[in-house]
């Protein structure tokens, strides 16, 4: 992508202007981002996929006597009517699970990868909402189709409503007000407080159009989960190394693991007191575990590369053909659930890292930042690159295009 574009889905700012302009400091209203834009996912087809066990679906009504949240997955008849006002399914992941939702979200691919976190479609009768709130993260709301009024504001008390199922803001304050529809969006940077209600309306068609609010989500990582997660895989790789070092040690000399030793401990008695000495060793040991700075760049690589839980992979419909990949017979897309990034030394997918350097690196970057490979590509990689390919393949991280034709293009 180019990020000095102007592009109609940031209002004429090129990537590079809204990412100085606006990213998380403020708002920004787009008319038209998308000018004649259909939804790919009907009320009906939202409503099965909201009906799949490994599909995540929240309902959300409001009425006289307060809010009720449930949680999916929901059969169709368990949904209010659609004569009744207020109320509003959420469907969450749907990037995952439809290759349209996926490729809406590779529009917005001048932020990192790492930061991208799902698509989620809303529909809502007329005066559904999900109340005045704030989100932690940045969010693009697009109207796909039907009306939603949008009243924002830079909040300052952020006290919530008690006893409510939902964190509904006590004290919201709307600074500006705006009516979406279908086409437009709207930019909110994080904990901007915002209140979204449906509107009735009719579509080209002179039928009434559903009210579907497509969020654009983003990963905001928290740093004390952040810090967990990559000292439990520092800790790993530490176990992993000391594991191979024993393997190696084998009919050889052995070469013990670092062990805690206190052969100047006196008798004490204060025995439920920490020893220093242990402190100091538990201090070494973390300080030991984040000295490599590639041990820390790959936990952290593995770490925002990791799918969501309950995301898994269907086996390939037919085996990898490598001498295919080796003719250029065949290119290679990535699939949608996949999450594939890389750093200067390393390529992450779905959780794991490989160290890479040379030609074969940059063709594995090159996928990363386009998502698929042309046989052209394909045709450069090397024997271990192709057979790495053919294992992720095998895995159902990415699917191989069909053979060319003899005589064909």
């Amino acid at each position: 992508m180019d990020v000095n574009l102007p592009l109609s889905l940031l209002a004429g700012l090129t990537p590079a202007q809204f990412m100085r302009r606006h990213w998380q400091k403020k708002p920004l209203l787009v008319r038209q981002a998308i000018p004649g834009f259909q939804p790919f996912l009907s009320r009906a087809a939202l409503t099965r996929l909201a009906s799949r066990e490994e599909v995540e679906s929240r309902l959300i009504v409001q009425q006289d006597n307060g809010w009720t949240l449930k949680k999916g997955p929901f059969a169709a008849r368990s949904l209010p009517p659609l004569g009744q006002q207020g109320w509003t399914l959420l469907v969450q992941g749907v990037d995952l699970h439809e290759p349209a939702g996926h490729a809406l979200l590779q529009q917005f691919r001048f932020v990192p990868d790492a930061r991208m976190d799902d698509l989620m479609i809303s529909f809502a009768t007329p005066g559904g909402g999900v109340g005045p709130h704030f989100d932690s993260y940045d969010v693009f709301l697009f109207q796909a189709s039907g009306r939603r009024r949008w009243k924002i504001g830079k909040q300052k008390d952020f006290s919530l409503q008690p006893g409510v199922p939902l964190k509904i803001l006590q004290n919201f304050e709307a600074d500006e007000e705006f009516v979406l529809e279908a086409g437009d969006m709207l930019y909110l940077p994080p904990r901007y407080a915002h209140d979204g209600i449906a509107e009735a309306s009719v579509g080209p068609d002179g039928k009434p159009a559903d009210c579907m609010t497509y969020s654009i989500g983003f990963r905001c990582p928290v740093q004390c989960e952040l810090t967990s997660d990559l000292l439990h895989r520092l800790a790993e790789m530490g176990e992993d190394a000391a594991q191979s070092c024993d393997e190696e040690s084998e009919g050889t000399r052995a070469v013990p693991r670092r062990m805690y030793r206190d052969p100047a401990q006196p008798a004490t008695e204060t025995p439920a007191a920490m020893p220093a000495g242990l402190a100091d060793f538990a201090r070494q040991a973390v300080f030991d575990a984040l000295k490599d700075p590639l041990a820390l760049a790959c936990a952290l690589g593995e770490s925002m590369s990791e799918p969501k839980p309950g995301i898994w992979f269907d086996e390939p419909g037919q085996a990898w053909d490598a001498e295919a990949a080796k003719a250029g017979q065949t290119g290679i897309a990535l699939d949608a659930r996949t999450r594939m990034m890389y750093d200067s030394d390393h390529i992450f997918i779905n959780g794991e890292s490989y160290r890479a350097k040379g030609a074969d690196a940059a063709l594995m970057q090159r996928l990363a930042n386009q998502r698929c490979l042309a046989a052209s590509d394909l045709r450069k990689a090397g024997k271990s690159a192709t057979a790495l390919l053919g294992d992720w393949h095998e895995a159902g991280w990415l699917q191989q295009s069909e053979p060319a034709l003899p005589g064909k293009a």
